[in-house]
C-alpha cells in the first residue's frame, strides 16, 4: 500500500492528505515524531535527505518528496476525479497558481504562524512577521481580482490550486489578516469541503 510519511500539524503534508480524500485513495499514514526530531534522523533521512514532510513511499521502493510533486504524481496515476483541467492551458494555469502559492504565501505564512503556534511571544521576530503579513495581503489583493467572477481559481472548478492553498488560508484568522471579499468567499468555500474538515489541524 502507498505510504505517506507526515505529521498532523504539517501544512504541506495536509495538502497530500486532502488530495487523497478528494480522489478517494487509501494510503497508510506514517506519523513522524517531529518533536523528537525523527524527521532529521535515520531511518527517515534515508528516504528524504531534506528532513521534511511529506514523503511518499511505494512498495516497490519508489520514493517522492515535496508536496507539489506528490500532488502531480497522484493526479497522473489517478486522473479521476480530475483535479486539473483536461486542456493544456488549464493545466498550465493550475501549475502557475500552485507555484504562486508557494512563492507568495507559504513561506510568508510560515514566518507568522510557526512562532504563533509553537514559540513563546518573547521569541517572535515581529518585524519579519509584519513584513510577511504585508506580502500576503498584497498577494491576496491580486488573487481577489482573479476570483471576482468565479468560484474557483482555474476553470471555475476545484483543483490542485485549492488543495495547495487550503492548509494556509486556514490560518488567516491567526495571522490577523482579513481577506478581500472574493478571497473570503473562496476561502470559506474550500475550508467547508469534507477533505478540509477531515484534515483540520488541532492547533
Amino acid at each position: 500500500m502507498l505510504k505517506i510519511h507526515y505529521h498532523p500539524l504539517s501544512t504541506f503534508a495536509r495538502r497530500v492528505r486532502i488530495a487523497l480524500i478528494e480522489k478517494g485513495l487509501e494510503a497508510e499514514l506514517v506519523e513522524l515524531d517531529m518533536t523528537a526530531g525523527a524527521h532529521k534522523q535515520q531511518p527517515y533521512v534515508s528516504l528524504n535527505p531534506y528532513g521534511r514532510v511529506p514523503t511518499l513511499q511505494e512498495d516497490d521502493g519508489f520514493v517522492l518528496y515535496e508536496s507539489s510533486a506528490i500532488l502531480e504524481y497522484l493526479e497522473a496515476l489517478h486522473p479521476t476525479p480530475p483535479l486539473v483541467p483536461a486542456d493544456a492551458r488549464g493545466r498550465a494555469r493550475v501549475a502557475q497558481h500552485m507555484k504562486l502559492c508557494d512563492l507568495q504565501l507559504t513561506r510568508q505564512t510560515g514566518t507568522i504562524i510557526f512562532p504563533k503556534r509553537f514559540l513563546p511571544q518573547e521569541r517572535w521576530n515581529t518585524e519579519a512577521m509584519a513584513g510577511a503579513k504585508r506580502e500576503i495581503e498584497s498577494h491576496l489583493d491580486i488573487l481577489d481580482t482573479q476570483l471576482h467572477d468565479t468560484d474557483y481559481v482555474v476553470g471555475n472548478s476545484y483543483s490542485l490550486v485549492e488543495v495547495c492553498y487550503t492548509p494556509f488560508v486556514e490560518f488567516l484568522p491567526l495571522m490577523e489578516i482579513t481577506p478581500p471579499p472574493h478571497v473570503a468567499a473562496w476561502t470559506a468555500r474550500i475550508l467547508a469541503r469534507p477533505s478540509a474538515q477531515a484534515t483540520k489541524p488541532a492547533r
